[in-house]
């Protein structure tokens, strides 16, 4: 061993900075590759140039100048602590995390000159480098130490979406509840993403996938194309998820403590045989859930038979809507007489608030969901 370090002592130090640099790197690499925590990325941090880091466009974290200063404060006396997280393309690398890091190994001009033009990485695992799974990487960083914009964040939680993740895989890549995505889709203003998708003509919600088709990083950026059904139609109340009595009441929950998946799908379609308990509980629906009501059913462009169905079962069991497969659980004939009842109460609310009664299949939306979805 000590032959060893005599040799690489030597080498090194007949080396320019440069080199010295690139023979370190090496060095580290090899034993890295020997290493048996060669998963963990801090295994192997290495210095590049600094020129060849590069910031992402898409990291929700912003610092304020003050914050800055005392990052720059902290390197300066410190030293650094944490590399900067990248992932590697043909002719640099791109910032996953620390990019507050790596501006200040930029721009601060003492600590440029110490650590000689070079900035300390590490490399995510390979099968994080599709765009999605670097966003996501991204915003798991920075939630960890409790630090994201909620606009950007917003934003973020579109793009994925655009490129065909569903609410419960956001959810989980992003270390937030569900509620928290629907939320953030609110304050994008784009409804249809997480409200109107979820009601199809069976009454099951469509958001609860096992199994996800992944989209290529090179999917167009659509998020300007997205529309929110019926903006235009002056007899839509909008409001916005803060005042959804349903959203407090759990509506978008994605699990229910203590039941399986099979064993709330079942209950849900135990509501619906009880005798008469649908009726008695979609009118407290249509009297009490004024804000849902007014934002859900005046959408001519959605199914309010099935969110009608679906909100007097979380009105009464505390079931969200993700488990309304167990529509399917229901005969024909219970189906039928469970839209029956769901058209009287919609129309009878559309009287009371001064809009035409419908037939179940406009209620339904048949014909017109597909299209607008």
């Amino acid at each position: 061993m000590e032959n060893i370090k005599s040799e690489i002592k030597k080498l090194l130090d007949n080396s320019s900075i440069d080199k010295k640099v690139e023979i370190i790197n090496e060095l580290r690499e090899f034993i890295h590759n020997e290493s048996p925590f060669k998963n963990e990325p801090v295994d192997f941090v290495r210095w590049v140039k600094s020129d060849k880091v590069v910031a992402n466009d898409y990291n929700p974290n912003k610092v304020a100048p003050p914050e800055m200063e005392l990052l720059e404060v902290s390197i300066f006396n410190d030293g650094y602590t944490q590399p900067i997280v990248t992932w590697p393309t043909d002719d640099h690398v791109e910032v996953v995390d620390g990019f507050h890091r790596n501006r200040v190994g930029k721009e601060s001009k003492v600590i440029h000159e110490r650590i000689m033009g070079y900035l300390p990485i590490v490399a995510i695992r390979g099968e994080q480098s599709s765009k999605s799974d670097r966003i996501a990487s991204t915003i798991r960083h920075n939630r960890a130490r409790g630090k994201h914009q909620v606009d950007a964040m917003s934003e973020i939680v579109i793009e994925l979406k655009n490129r065909n993740w569903s609410n419960a895989r956001i959810s989980k890549q992003l270390g937030m509840d569900e509620e928290e995505v629907l939320r953030l889709c609110q304050i994008s203003g784009l409804e249809n993403l997480f409200s109107d998708n979820d009601f199809s003509n069976a009454w099951e919600s469509s958001d609860y996938i096992e199994e996800y088709e992944e989209l290529t990083d090179d999917v167009d950026d659509v998020i300007d194309n997205y529309r929110i059904p019926n903006e235009k139609d002056e007899s839509r109340i909008f409001h916005t998820y803060d005042k959804w009595e349903c959203h407090k009441a759990g509506f978008y929950k994605s699990t229910v403590e203590g039941m399986t998946k099979k064993q709330a799908e079942e209950a849900f379609a135990d509501f619906f045989r009880q005798e008469g308990l649908f009726a008695e509980v979609i009118e407290n629906v249509i009297k009490e859930w004024k804000h849902s009501c007014e934002h859900y059913l005046t959408n001519r462009s959605m199914n309010r038979i099935a969110w009608l169905g679906q909100a007097s079962v979380c009105y009464h069991t505390g079931i969200p809507s993700v488990f309304a497969g167990g529509w399917f659980l229901l005969t024909e004939k219970e189906q039928e007489k469970a839209n029956k009842t769901a058209l009287i109460y919609l129309n009878k609310w559309l009287k009371e608030n001064n809009r035409e009664e419908l037939e179940l299949e406009e209620a339904l939306s048949i014909g017109r969901q597909t299209e607008l979805y």
